[in-house]
């Protein structure tokens, strides 16, 4: 059976000390760790997350999105440096939590929502490669893993599928940089499960396991015995974590679009979601 997270999303739109509970919560949920969204680095109450991982026995890991004021691909140099900033913050914080040996995935290379109106260029593909090399050196250093993730077309124009962004990944040539795939983008952007997973390979870092609506996993139309029978091929030894969202959190439910409930509440999504992975788990991998 593999480590399963919970993205603390799910809860709290800005995790904070008010949302610390949630590290027990998840537990008592099932599940084996917790992703934080590292929207607010400086808010983030370093102490407290440690000693509720420690006393709950609890991974972690965490997610950070560029924004249009930290956008590695702008074409102003500034801004292009305060990404790098951001970013090193966020590995900064990571490390304080966690003391290394966690990985921190996203929208990571450019700023989340951010268009040009046309395909990336050569020159945007070179300056997100820079940053990234430069936030890889400094993430691996504290032994931290970098993971970027592909997202819809709705959402980036700059990496949409695995294969660009295995690409990205040798591009930027550091052993920590991996990939982080999301059946939720998957179904939207890959021919198919089975090859984007089997061809992303050992480049795998880090595994969203999500519905196509953002509903319950194993509800849907995801594949998902395709899924982890790809899984198990390449032998991915990494976290799945589950990523959705419910309408209580005002605006986080507008930033992705979600406009209606998708389970009875949030701790039913989690819940029903993790026992119906775990039995795909258990069907395909024994």
């Amino acid at each position: 059976m593999k480590r399963y997270g919970m993205m603390l999303l799910l809860w709290t739109g800005s995790y904070s000390k008010e949302d610390v509970h949630l590290i027990a919560h998840t537990k008592e949920l099932g599940f084996d760790g917790v992703e934080i969204h590292l929207g607010s680095p400086d808010k983030i109450p370093v102490e407290e997350t440690k000693q509720a991982l420690k006393e709950y026995g609890m991974g972690v890991n965490f997610a950070v999105t560029l924004t249009d004021d930290a956008n590695a691909v702008s074409e102003d140099a500034g801004i292009r440096k305060n990404g790098l900033a951001f970013f090193k913050k966020c590995i900064d914080v990571a490390y304080a939590v966690s003391g290394g040996g966690c990985g921190i995935g996203g929208v990571n290379y450019a700023s989340w929502g951010y268009f040009t109106g046309t395909a990336r260029t050569e020159q945007e593909w070179e300056w997100a490669v820079e940053n990234f090399r430069e936030a890889a050196r400094y993430a691996n250093d504290k032994g931290i893993m970098l993971a970027v993730e592909p997202v819809n077309r709705f959402e980036t124009y700059f990496l949409n599928t695995a294969a660009d962004s295995v690409k990205f990944c040798k591009d930027v040539g550091e052993p920590n940089v991996k990939v982080h795939l999301d059946t939720y983008h998957m179904i939207r952007e890959e021919k198919n499960f089975r090859n984007a997973i089997v061809e992303t390979g050992d480049y795998l870092g880090h595994f969203h396991a999500c519905e196509n609506e953002r509903g319950i996993p194993g509800t849907g139309i995801v594949h998902w015995e395709e899924v982890y029978q790809a899984l198990k091929d390449i032998n991915y030894q990494g976290w799945i974590t589950m990523e959705s969202f419910v309408p209580d959190i005002k605006e986080l439910a507008r930033l992705c679009a979600i406009w209606r409930k998708h389970a009875p509440s949030a701790d039913a999504l989690a819940g029903d979601g993790l026992k119906n992975l775990k039995a795909f788990d258990k069907k395909i991998w024994g």
